[in-house]
């Protein structure tokens, strides 16, 4: 995801690292990477691959910037090594805010909500609607699907410490308070998210419509999903969205 912005900024050389967890290689990502244009790939990933970047090992050369998204770990590694190497930002937890006009089946909108929730027990998964019903609805829908779900702990406590459902008067009070929040990842659930676009103004990636998830954007679709938390889509520029 970040090759291609830095081939297009005219990086000489782009090297990869990547987890391999129990030493299984994943091919796809390997031929993902060959498409894009990487380098050289090193299987490790963690704290230890942004350790291993910025100051160089037998095996590992120092670059001059890491950029890229990870857990809290990465995210703390990459503070630590700013000024020795350049980073692109401090990103994550992950964050998905849905806006949603209440005429979306709401086990759609749980998966949607569960799509980050997974990713970490510190993600964030908001849902706003001026539909109180559905609000209600999308609830049971969350409590049905849960015990369903390979990684099911995880969004447990994402879902009871972080996640939130929020009634709203109608879309345009949905978009002031997303404005806010400035999300990492927007959905614009609703009938004309092309009208109600012109109504947001922070956010790093948004996906419209009801068939546009946000998953999407994580594993098919743009050039780049390095993008802005914590409210950082407020003034720093993203190069991903839909």
């Amino acid at each position: 995801m970040n090759a291609i912005p830095a081939k297009v900024a005219g990086v000489g050389e782009v090297i990869m690292v990547v987890p391999t967890p129990d030493g299984v290689v994943n091919e796809l990502v390997l031929a993902a990477a060959a498409i894009a244009g990487v380098d050289r790939v090193f299987c490790v990933g963690g704290a230890q691959a942004v350790g291993a970047l910025a100051y160089g090992t037998q095996t590992i050369p120092a670059v001059d910037k890491i950029v890229g998204p990870g857990n809290i770990f990465v995210a703390t590694a990459k503070r630590e090594v700013f000024g020795t190497v350049g980073i692109d930002m401090i990103a994550g937890p992950s964050e998905i805010l849905v806006i949603c006009d209440g005429k979306t089946d709401p086990d759609w909108i749980a998966m949607d909500l569960f799509s980050q929730a997974e990713h970490d027990e510190q993600a964030q998964s908001i849902l706003i609607s001026p539909d109180a019903d559905f609000l209600d609805a999308v609830e049971a829908s969350i409590n049905k699907l849960l015990p369903t779900m390979e990684r099911a702990g995880i969004i447990a406590t994402s879902m009871t410490d972080r996640a939130a459902l929020i009634h709203v008067a109608d879309l345009s009070e949905a978009a002031r308070v997303s404005n806010r929040i400035a999300p990492e990842h927007l959905e614009l659930s609703v009938e004309d998210p092309e009208n109600l676009v012109d109504e947001i103004r922070h956010a790093g990636a948004i996906f419209m419509g009801r068939y546009t998830a946000e998953a999407l954007g994580d594993y098919c679709a743009g050039p780049n999903h390095v993008l802005p938390t914590s409210g950082d889509g407020a003034f720093l520029l993203s190069s991903g969205g839909l």
